[in-house]
């Protein structure tokens, strides 16, 4: 059976500690137990990380990269038991676990690859009178310490998208993973310290909301690095004081197709990423806003692409679609599925639920006030709304207090471009969905969804600062 507990100072801690059964979401069997932090193992993490911060910015860069592509190795070598275990502690299907391991193989190359590209620049004092016989440098340098709050939903990635670039800057990281998948954080934990990373650069908190706050309102922490959702974000924004705060948020993807647009592709396109890992994404495709030219003939091909995806058993290599993270989840977006029903919307085809898996589900017409257009879903659910033209889509797209990615189908690239720049979000894929990333772009988004971007260049910056260094020359 699985384990997962605090690490706090180079030592796994459970003794005396509140332990917790975790269950499969598809099976419901107990596949591991978690022991939680408690406030004096969070008050430990706090110091040890605090008080180590020289020791580990003082790590020679090229040092830094040897351990971050050590890691990548060691992940590739156990590729097979980082999928399983998430498939099995999430639901998530075995393709797409594969799929994150993969990504997350690459995510820690990249760190490695960036932790030795930290430049800074040459300033020339005398572009000011005042500054003949100076010149300035700018190095970059780490923030200190960094409090990693990831989510369940990709459990591996998301962990080495905020743990490899504050190694790779030279930070110390206190983790805080999402209670639903510790199994998965505690191996990868393992598997860094295998690969030579210090003790005292990564430290592990587990536990629920009093956990984080503790750590986010505390001053020795100089960056939060947190991906979820926007209450949780705003309580973090009340409370961290004056930090660096980076938000990863939610949002209501808009995918837009055109009436010139190659519809075939776009219902398969629209299938596949809007229900990979049962929704739960944060740039799944929610809204599809279709031109009314061309809807009777998209919704037959999208129905058609969604009936033909394989459901059941995450751990099975053919599964498409596997559970939610458990049945409270299912049983919330089954609610609004019926309250879009309700407000007149039409299902498709899917909208039913069992135990903590839902039927991939279409709808047609919701109203916008329906929360599966105006919320995020995260769910398996993907709703189709008719418009007269391209103006009515792109502001309805952008009626929303998200802005994450949106996606465009159109074969005028001048006009792809046009509406690229119109709509309000961090990203827009055209001829493709709202749901396409690389972990090496920088990735985040506008409004409530977020503040700061990730991907390993971009986020190394966000945790760390530059310092500026002047010489005086005589005269």
């Amino acid at each position: 059976m699985h384990k997962s507990q605090p690490f706090i100072g180079g030592e796994w801690i459970s003794a005396d500690r509140e332990k917790l059964e975790i269950r499969s979401p598809f099976t419901q069997e107990v596949i591991g137990e978690q022991y939680l932090a408690t406030a004096e193992d969070v008050e430990q993490a706090l110091n040890q990380a605090y008080t180590s911060k020289k020791e580990i910015r003082n790590i020679p860069t090229f040092k830094r990269a040897q351990i971050l592509k050590k890691a990548s190795e060691l992940l590739e070598e156990n590729k097979q038991k980082f999928a399983e275990i998430i498939s099995s502690e999430l639901g998530k299907p075995l393709k797409n676990t594969l799929g994150e391991v993969d990504r997350s193989i690459e995510t820690m190359e990249l760190s490695a690859e960036e932790a030795k590209r930290l430049h800074g620049e040459t300033l020339p004092g005398d572009a000011s009178e005042r500054g003949v016989n100076t010149v300035a440098s700018t190095h970059r340098v780490p923030a200190g310490v960094v409090a990693a709050i990831t989510p369940f939903n990709a459990p591996l990635n998301l962990v080495c998208h905020k743990v490899g670039p504050a190694f790779a800057g030279g930070n110390v990281t206190i983790l805080k993973p999402a209670p639903q998948t510790t199994l998965v954080a505690a191996e990868f934990i393992k598997l860094l310290l295998e690969a030579g990373f210090p003790k005292q650069a990564i430290h592990m908190v587990l536990g629920g909301v009093e956990t984080g706050q503790q750590i986010v309102r505390d001053d020795r922490v100089n960056v939060i690095s947190f991906t979820g959702g926007t209450v949780a974000s705003k309580n973090i924004c009340e409370t961290a004081g004056i930090k660096k705060v980076l938000l990863e948020l939610g949002g209501n993807a808009a995918t837009i197709v055109h009436e010139d647009a190659n519809i075939a592709d776009a219902a398969t396109q629209c299938a596949k990423t809007g229900y990979s890992n049962s929704g739960q994404s944060c740039i799944s495709v929610q809204r599809i806003y279709v031109h009314k030219s061309i809807v009777d003939d998209f919704v037959p091909l999208l129905k058609q692409e969604v009936s033909n995806l394989k459901t059941g058993d995450p751990l099975l290599p053919n599964t498409d679609v596997g559970t939610l993270v458990d049945e409270n989840a299912a049983d919330r977006v089954m609610e609004w599925v019926n309250e879009a029903v309700r407000l007149g919307a039409e299902v498709v085809t899917g909208g039913e639920k069992k135990g903590a898996s839902v039927e991939p589900t279409v709808l047609i017409n919701p109203p916008k006030q329906s929360k599966v257009v105006c919320q995020e879903v995260f769910g398996p659910v993907v709703s189709v709304i008719p418009y007269d033209n391209l103006e009515e889509a792109v502001a309805e797209a952008n009626d929303s207090s998200f802005g994450l990615q949106t996606g465009i189908f159109t074969n005028q690239i001048d006009l792809a471009y046009q509406v690229a720049d119109e709509l309000e979000a961090g990203g827009v894929v055209i001829n493709g969905t709202s749901n396409f990333r690389l972990d090496h772009w920088p990735y985040g988004g506008v409004k409530q969804s977020g503040i700061g971007r990730e991907g390993p260049r971009y986020a190394i910056q966000e945790m760390t600062e530059p310092k500026l260094i002047v010489l005086k020359l005589p005269k």
